[in-house]
Formats: structure tokens, sequence, C-alpha cells
């Protein structure tokens, strides 16, 4: 069965789709049609996330965009053992081992993303591991325990991490979390009752003030904190 998107090109369905929009949401009442606006926007932002992996050829291109990568590598020593938790196709592993000189072990949740990982960021130095941290701790210690975007996934944080920082004895930890006051339109979306996190997986995304607090409550002491592309980059001990 044809459709309007099979006959049109790309610029005139999207001067159709905008058309449509706008006088969609210039006929609702404001709260109404903000709400229209921001289901659509979230509806496209996981779409242009999934091909953004596409286009970067299996990895989104926010790795290399943001330079979040960096911030991890500089602050890791040649010869230290890494524990990078939820390294997903593991491109933040390979660039630990080949350019800061770590052994690392990359664990994830997900079979495909360790397969993903084995194929494209394969490297002497680096071990990937199909695992759930919260049930099972790779053998300590480690120098470093990495989580990048995977706190704010899990309940009970402060818990898991005086967990690890029992059983793994690290250095120091490094995270990179999703900050609420990233934009004005997170705070509306809530207060009109619409999806305002990044992900619906997230249990929580911060404030400044709520990731020192959760810090706190693991015992951890943050020694460096800067906020970067609507993120809190941290190293803490």
């Amino acid at each position: 069965m044809l459709r309007m998107a099979d006959f049109v090109s790309t610029e005139k369905l999207e001067h159709l789709v905008s058309g449509l929009v706008r006088r969609r949401a210039d006929r609702l009442p404001p709260d109404k049609a903000l709400r229209f606006l921001f289901r659509i926007d979230g509806a496209l932002y996981e779409m242009e996330g999934r091909k953004s992996v596409e286009y970067g050829g299996g990895t989104h291109t926010k790795h290399r965009h943001t330079g979040y990568h960096d911030f991890f590598v500089g602050r890791v020593r040649a010869g230290e053992r890494v524990l990078d938790v939820g390294c997903g196709s593991g491109a933040l592993a390979h660039d630990l081992a080949e350019k800061a000189g770590a052994s690392v072990i990359g664990i994830d949740l997900s079979a495909a993303n360790i397969d993903a990982a084995r194929a494209m960021h394969a490297h002497p130095h680096v071990t990937y591991r199909v695992g759930d941290v919260r049930d099972e701790v790779p053998g300590g210690p480690f120098d470093v325990v990495i989580l990048s975007n995977v706190l704010e996934h899990l309940p009970d944080r402060a818990a898991f991490l005086r967990r690890l920082k029992d059983e793994l004895r690290p250095g120091r930890f490094l995270f990179r979390v999703p900050l609420f006051e990233r934009d004005w339109r997170t705070h509306l979306r809530k207060e009109l009752g619409v999806e305002w996190r990044l992900d619906p997986g997230h249990e929580t995304e911060y404030t400044l003030e709520s990731f020192d607090n959760e810090m706190a409550d693991a015992n951890l002491n943050v020694t460096h904190r800067e906020v970067r592309w609507g993120e809190i980059w941290a190293e803490v001990v």
C-alpha cells in the first residue's frame, strides 16, 4: 500500500509535516499544544540517536562530538587496572587501553554489545565480559572504576557504590551522568507530565546538589566536577 512518503520528495514531506504540526499546535490551548510538541520531539530524539549510530558505523557520533573520552583518558595512568561498567560497544575501553596505556575490563549487560565490542574495538589490553556488576563483580582490586552514562539507570545507587568501593577498592571513580538542569524544556516537560528524561530507563537525572548528596551518601568525596554537554563529568575518591 502506497503512502504519501513513498511518492513525495523528502523536502516536500518536511514542508507538509511541519505545516501539519504547526496548524494542529496553533489550534490547541498552550498546555495541550506543548504536550503535543514535546511528544513529537521525544520521538524524533529517539530516531536521531538511532540514525546517529548508523551514521557513525555502529558507534554513536556523540563519542567524537563531545570529546568525553578525553576526560576519562586524561584521568587514567599507564599500567592502571580499570573496570569500565556498562562498556557498550567498547569505544571508551579501547581508548583507555590505546591512549592511556591501561589494562581494562569492559563489562555490559548486553551480549549484543559485547559481541560488537569484540568485533569493533578489540585490543590486547582489553577484556570484554557479559555480566551485571549488581550481582557479581570482577575480581579486584581496580585502580579506577568508570561508570559513563550508567549510574542514572540504577536504583539504590549509594548502596551500589558503597558495595563497589568495598569489594573493588578503587583509588577513584570516574562518572558521566545526565544533568536535569540542561535545558528549560526539561523542567517544563516535567511540569506538564510529559516524559522529560533523556532515556525512559533513567531512574534519575541529576542536579549538581543531588549528585553531591548522592556521593556523600556513598561515603565518597568529589575531587573534580565539570559540566559539559548537559552532563556532569566527575572524579570521585
